[in-house]
């Protein structure tokens, strides 16, 4: 099929022939008729008319005529921006700025918020809000009508020991229906089947497609070998594809879970788990969500103890896909609004340019009016000169984002959830092709309009300003007035989240991070099985640690404040009874080595320490957090008061009460669902929820050497159990700062935007004042050959960029009053209305735009008064 635009070449050939062809018979007529040649080629010519309008009118009846004025257009246009450099540069460069962050941030939010998760119809995936022990989840895969159920546990660990040296990996227990509920099939072998997360009935393992290439050489026999996980001997039954990344991109092996109903204390007490489900035929989310609540309703009365009415109380069924990514999508569309002010900023900027360039250009424009342009094709002119000029900076913006995105994954945690899944694709592509006309459009609109209101006789005058100018004057003025506000918006929310970053970042975490060094020592749990050994293995970990060269003091615990890992346990107190049918409080346990408080530096504040004597067990002692003393005994002296851990018999004596730790992160000392936090020390009585004792510790030095210890250590550790990886090997400092990262990630970017919001902002209001000296230095020059004063001048000028800085202050600290509020589950230890913060981004832009309002002033003054009254 021949191309339209060679049917179109075809055609005008044609015509241009058939036009030629009759030209020549019309002047061989005359010819023959006697006139001159050159007479009869002239006649010809005026009989037939003007060629180019018929070559145009046929043209208009092929149909094809908007093509060619569009082609015209763009070349015009193409002209144009070339002749004029510096403003082609400028315009595109700040387009390219606002539509590549923009495609940035659109990616991540595509990436994690939109694109559809990697299973068959994921629309049909429900998740749970709510977290079930493996009781209450038996129970709700018995009774479920609407939707198939499954259940896992994320961030469980797993030494992989008869392969060489021991690795430390991380894997997800299960229920046996999960990868059914996905959707998944396994790329090699099978998925677990039902039953196989009974206890007894479970020695199965799935692997990562990551783990089979690096510890499996890829070997697609490995289907049925027998591996030792935590010495537990596990039958391989399957290899995941290479994108299935459930729960998390970190899974690298998946186990049944072990669900035994004759444990109590673990069936119903253990692992609160996430639960999962998939719509069953002809079921609705709202409908699942209303058997979720009913199911809540009397679950409780299954647990053999009573259940506090706060658990679960909000819990209903939601999407997936929301529920994986419901912890950031605050944060990502709070910063794709923030990144979609910058492009509102940089169209008005363009725009203001555009006006400014056009008073320029309106001799021109006025001359092609009066030879017949209508104001629709003037405008059209103008619009598709701006579209291209936005197509130029999309290009460069795409190009841009490319780099940003990178960066972006940088600077958000590596834990965010799908951050894997971000790309650039179709989607995006879409996304920054409608930003690429809209702020063509945008940005070209109001200037285009403008331009086309001009007054001819006024503007073919030389030297005449026309009404025109006037009202641009006021439109160039009203879009300045608009980024400054935005600006404003933006600069008052980066303050509130940079001051909240700083609050965050100089929070007392209730120990000294400086010097020292964390590692985590992972002995499978099967040598623990003998406490007696365990507890020798740490003692003598603890004792030869401390005799190496540069360490000043060494210890260990089971749960390192901010490692992400807690331990938990019902607590009775001495003298307090639980209100109502509220169980016993549930506290955070810490079990740590004598020595641990003075390695960590946390202050003693009443009683003491844990001492050697303290490890047999047989004294009993607990230390207790300060926050947990006072909840418990208001008032009163926690030191010599009793507790009781649920489930045993002997009661512990507190020994000692300590400062606050933020355990849990650095804004809060423990996680919402704990009333506490308590210490035992590492011995026969510091036993987990299941009888067992805490057989991986994190190992905490106190030393200046830092990094020069990882060698000695690991082969410390491998000579007292060559079972026992060492991994997490990190400064205390890292890990502080690290629980800052989100904080930290939102706040950058946000003061990223904000400059460049700022910047843009002070661009245009320098931009406008030294539009408004140019246009007046007729009228300046005047007023100095009267007698003016050049600081009255000076006055003039800069009161006229006063006036629009704090029309635009004040608009903006009204936008910030109402729309922070957004941002309150972002802060930290600020206000989101802060005064303080908005008076300083008051002050900060007055004093900026006093600056630019300066120098186009300073020019200003330096008038001649001559050449001024020659001007234009």
């Amino acid at each position: 099929m021949t191309p339209l635009w060679q049917r179109r070449r075809n055609k005008q050939q044609e015509l241009e022939e058939e036009i030629h062809g009759h030209l020549k018979m019309a002047e061989h007529d005359r010819v023959e008729r006697g006139q001159d040649e050159s007479e009869a080629r002239q006649a010809a010519r005026r009989e037939f008319g003007n060629v180019a309008m018929v070559e145009m009118v046929t043209r208009e009846q092929w149909g094809w005529g908007w093509i060619e004025d569009l082609l015209r257009d763009l070349r015009y246009g193409a002209r144009m921006l070339r002749k004029n450099p510096g403003f082609t540069l400028i315009a595109v460069l700040t387009l390219a700025l606002g539509i590549g962050a923009n495609t940035a941030i659109f990616s991540l939010v595509n990436g994690i918020l939109l694109r559809p998760l990697p299973y068959p119809l994921p629309e049909q995936l429900v998740s749970v809000n709510g977290t079930y022990p493996k009781g209450a989840f038996a129970a709700m895969r018995e009774q479920m009508q609407t939707m198939d159920v499954a259940a896992y546990v994320e961030g469980y660990e797993f030494n992989l020991t008869g392969m060489g040296e021991a690795v430390r990996l991380t894997g997800a227990p299960v229920s046996a229906e999960l990868f059914q509920v996905l959707g998944s099939e396994a790329q090699l072998g099978r998925t677990f089947r039902a039953g196989e997360d009974l206890a007894g009935q479970n020695a199965f393992v799935i692997l990562s497609h990551a783990l089979w290439e690096q510890r499996f050489a890829s070997d697609p026999a490995v289907i049925g070998k027998v591996i030792s996980l935590e010495g537990v001997a596990r039958q391989i039954v399957g290899v995941m594809p290479a994108d299935f990344r459930f729960p998390s991109p970190k899974t690298e092996l998946w186990v049944p879970l072990n669900a035994d109903s004759r444990d109590t204390p673990a069936f119903w007490a253990g692992d609160f788990m996430p639960v999962i489900g998939r719509l069953r035929g002809g079921s609705t989310m709202a409908q699942a969500g209303a058997e979720v609540q009913l199911f809540q309703a009397r679950v409780g009365r299954l647990f053999p103890w009573p259940m506090p009415a706060t658990w679960n109380a909000d819990v209903t069924a939601v999407s997936l896909q929301s529920g994986l990514v419901s912890d950031v999508r605050t944060r990502l569309l709070i910063l794709l609004a923030a990144v979609g002010l910058v492009l509102l900023i940089a169209c008005a900027n363009v725009a203001n340019l555009t006006l400014s360039r056009a008073a320029i250009r309106e001799k021109e424009i006025a001359i092609r009016t009066s030879m017949g342009a209508g104001r629709h094709r003037v405008v059209r002119q103008l619009l598709t000169e701006s579209l291209l000029m936005a197509f130029v900076g999309g290009a460069l913006g795409l190009f841009l984002s490319g780099a940003g995105l990178s960066l972006l994954r940088l600077v958000f945690p590596a834990g965010t959830p799908r951050l894997a899944d971000v790309a650039i694709d179709w989607r995006v592509l879409l996304f920054t092709a409608g930003l690429v006309i809209l702020t063509g459009v945008i940005s070209g609109l109001a200037p285009a309009f403008q331009c086309s209101r001009t007054e001819l006789t006024e503007s073919l005058k030389s030297g005449s300003r026309g009404t025109t100018q006037a009202c641009a004057r006021r439109l160039r003025n009203v879009l300045v007035v608009s980024e400054l506000a935005l600006a404003v918006l933006l600069v008052s929310a980066a303050g509130l989240l940079i001051r909240s970053l700083w609050a965050v970042s100089h929070v007392d975490p209730g120990f000294r991070s400086e010097d020292v060094l964390t590692a985590r020592i992972t002995p499978v749990e099967s040598f623990c099985s003998d406490p007696g050994r365990c507890f020798s293995f740490y003692r003598d970990l603890v004792s030869r640690t401390r005799s190496l060269p540069g360490v000043s003091s060494a210890a260990v615990v089971s749960t390192l404040p901010l490692g992400g890992r807690v331990q938990k346990r019902s607590v009775t107190f001495e003298g307090f009874t639980p209100s109502g049918a509220e169980p016993e409080p549930l506290l955070w346990l810490n079990a740590v080595s004598p020595g641990y408080f003075g390695v960590m530096t946390i202050p003693v504040l009443r009683g003491r320490k844990f001492t050697e004597a303290d490890t047999s067990g047989n004294a009993g002692a607990v230390i207790l957090s300060a926050e947990t003393a006072r909840r418990f005994w208001p008032g009163e002296d926690a030191v010599g008061k009793h507790v009781r851990i649920v489930n045993q018999k002997e009661w512990r004596t507190v020994v000692g009460v300590v400062a606050d730790v933020r355990g849990h992160d650095l804004q809060h000392n423990g996680p919402a669902w704990t009333q506490g936090t308590f210490y035992v020390p590492y011995g026969p009585g510091a036993t987990l929820e299941n009888g067992t004792v805490p057989a991986a510790m994190t190992l905490v030095i106190r030393s200046a050497m830092g990094a020069r210890l990882e060698e000695p250590l690991r082969g410390l550790v491998a000579e007292l159990n060559s079972e026992a990886p060492v991994t997490e090997i990190r400064p205390m400092a890292a890990i502080v700062s690290g629980a800052a990262d989100a904080p930290r990630s939102v706040a950058s970017l946000f003061g990223a935007f904000a400059g460049l919001a700022l910047v843009l902002g002070i661009v245009g209001i320098y931009g406008v004042i030294s539009f408004f000296v140019g246009q007046r230095t007729r009228e300046i020059g005047i007023r100095l050959a009267l007698g003016a004063q050049r600081r009255d001048v000076l006055k003039l000028v800069v009161n006229e960029g006063l006036s629009l800085t704090l029309m635009g202050i004040g608009a903006g600290l009204a936008a910030a009053f109402g729309l922070t509020r957004f941002l309150r589950t972002l802060l930290y230890g600020v206000s989101a209305t802060d005064s303080l913060d908005f008076a300083v981004v008051a002050i900060l832009f007055a004093v900026v735009a006093l600056v630019a309002c300066y120098i186009p002033a300073r020019r200003a003054m330096r008038v001649d008064p001559i050449v001024a009254l020659r001007y234009e």
